[in-house]
Parts: structure tokens; sequence; C-alpha cells
């Protein structure tokens, strides 16, 4: 970490020589080089401050896109524009860039053993896992017709995530598989699990186990966000569910409780003072989001339910399109958070 932060401020002294080079379609005016987004489009809402004080706010080397909330120093700039896949090739890029060498090999002590599926194992796959971007994870979610992955930090891949075989998984089942790993977090923000869905390696589908999808860590109250929390937000079950509703409300601040159970179980805190619930289709969904409803209620918020046309927002996203699925929601919505989050 101390040579990535000596390479962010050695390109932030350089700010300018960066953006000419990773993102020429852009143009400088005062103290910030402009250009439309991070892959270096003609436009205006990215903006990256070219000089400015080494560290906090107001550093030489931040940069925002106004457009979608991504922010960052020119490390992540440099990891969003060539899409990398590792700290370790962003940091090997910064280098090349700089005329920097390659530093010697380092050798490292194993770190301890940590008890299977506890938080701390879960923060170990979430650090060993990388960006979704041009992965299979990307493919398998587009598949399902959830394209628009803006802003969704919650999701990560491993290419090779190991799986324990069930009883009823036949005796060759392989030992791993790629798998979409997702960030279970608590109100604070601290990474508490993650959700497993493996992957079939040769399709875009899930891979062909007894249990395709597997959560570990401390689940109870805590969920996968999308966005940050705020007065106004959706609840639900599962990530495609809830990535389903974000292809028609990309603004709106989301979670996903994983399952029934823990959707009925969310953690309610301020500044929430109207909750959508995004109820599947059977009893146990019914269930569940009756039950968040109530406690909502209790606790002084507003709650509404969201109901799908199918099974779920996924099964309406891939069966019935972006439009219908839109049009069903917004009515569903109090009148200001539709022309605010659908427009």
């Amino acid at each position: 970490m101390r040579d990535a932060s000596d390479l962010a401020q050695r390109l932030a002294r350089n700010a300018e020589g960066v953006c000419r080079h990773y993102l020429p379609q852009g143009r400088r005016q005062g103290r910030y080089w402009l250009v439309g987004d991070v892959e270096g489009s003609p436009g205006r809402s990215l903006f990256v401050r070219l000089t400015g004080t080494d560290t906090g706010k107001g550093a030489a080397g931040k940069w925002t896109d106004a457009a979608t909330g991504e922010h960052g120093d020119l490390l992540d700039l440099i990891t969003a524009n060539q899409r990398l896949a590792s700290l370790a090739d962003t940091l090997e890029e910064a280098r090349r860039f700089l005329s920097l060498p390659s530093p010697e090999p380092k050798t490292f002590e194993r770190l301890p053993s940590v008890p299977t599926g506890s938080p701390d194992a879960a923060r170990r796959l979430w650090a060993m896992s990388q960006p979704i971007h041009g992965t299979l994870a990307e493919a398998y979610l587009r598949n399902r017709c959830i394209t628009d992955l803006r802003e969704c930090g919650s999701l990560q891949f491993h290419p090779s995530c190991w799986y324990r075989a069930d009883t009823e998984d036949p005796p060759d089942t392989p030992d791993a598989f790629p798998a979409l790993i997702t960030a279970v977090r608590s109100d604070a923000g601290t990474l508490t699990g993650v959700h497993r869905t493996w992957l079939n390696p040769h399709c875009s589908g899930k891979a062909s186990v007894a249990t395709p999808r597997r959560a570990m860590g401390n689940l109870l109250g805590n969920g996968v966000p999308f966005g940050r929390p705020d007065a106004v937000m959706i609840a639900g079950e599962g990530i495609e569910t809830m990535l389903s509703l974000r292809e028609i409300m990309p603004t709106m601040p989301m979670i996903a409780a994983l399952s029934a159970a823990h959707l009925s179980a969310l953690h309610l805190t301020p500044p929430l003072r109207r909750l959508y619930i995004a109820r599947d289709d059977d009893p146990a969904g019914h269930h569940a989001a009756d039950t968040l409803a109530n406690r909502a209620t209790e606790a002084g918020i507003e709650p509404l339910m969201l109901t799908a046309s199918l099974g779920d927002f996924n099964d309406d996203l891939q069966r019935l399109g972006r439009d219908e699925i839109r049009a069903a929601v917004r009515v569903q919505l109090a009148s200001e958070d539709a022309e605010l989050f659908i427009g």
C-alpha cells in the first residue's frame, strides 16, 4: 500500500501529463482537465484536479465524474481507463508511465488460518477477488439483461473460487468454479460477509451444482448495498432482483438482503424515511415483506410495496423488457420519487 501511495503522489505531481496520455480527448480548463468519462470520451462531466495540495480535500490528481458519481485518484483513473483487473496490474502500468523499474520480488509469510465461513474468511475472499468488468461475472449478468453496472462496487469476480460439494453433487464435481462475489456490509459500510454465485466456465450461466449460491460471514441485519443509504431506498431479497430495478432507477439507493429471512431482519437506520420493499411473489417473500413493513412502520418509516408482474423483477426485465417494467414500477412509486428517480 505504501508503494501505491507513493505512485499516486508521483502521478499527481504530473497530473496534466497523465490526463494528456490517458484522456487525450479532454482539454485543460483552469485548474482542471475536463473529459466525458473514464474511457476518455469527449465531454465535460469528468474533471481531474491538476493542481492542489499533496493530500486531502483539493489534492492534485483527484477526479470526479458528475454524471455517475464515480471518483478517486489517478491510480483509480488508470485502472478504469485501461480496464485493469488487479492492483498489481495498475501499479505496473503506473510504473511504466512514470518510467520506473519494477520492484524487487518480495517474500511473504503465510497468513494464519481463519474459521471457514467467518467474516475474516469473507474479507480474505473479497481481497483476492477482482473488478467485475470484462469478466465472466459481467457476462452472466448481461445474460440476465443486467447491463448498467455503474457504481457497483459491491460486485467482484473470482476466477477460481473454492466450492465444497454437497451430498447431491456427483463425485467428480470440481472443487472450484469462477464466481460472482458480492460484498455484504453493515450500516457503517464494514464488510461483514460475502455472497458467492458460482458460474459455468463455458457459458454465461450458473454452475451446474446443487447449491450454486452461498453466503458466509455475519449476514443478519446486513446486506449488499447499491448506492449510498439515503432518506428513500429499496430493499429486496436477490442480487439480480435489485440490479434489475437499477436498470430503470440507477440513482435510487438499494440493498439486497440475500434471502427472505434476512430481508425481514434488515437493519433500518436514519436518515431513512420511506422504504420500498421489492416483494418476491411466493409465501416466504410475502411474509418477509410484511414483517419488514411492520418493523418500518414501528420505526416511523413509511413502507411501500413494489410488486413484480411475474415472479420477480429480473423475470420482468428478461421477459417484458425495460419499458414495461419502467411503466409498471412508476405507478407504484410516490409521485416525487417517480419524478426524481425515473424521470
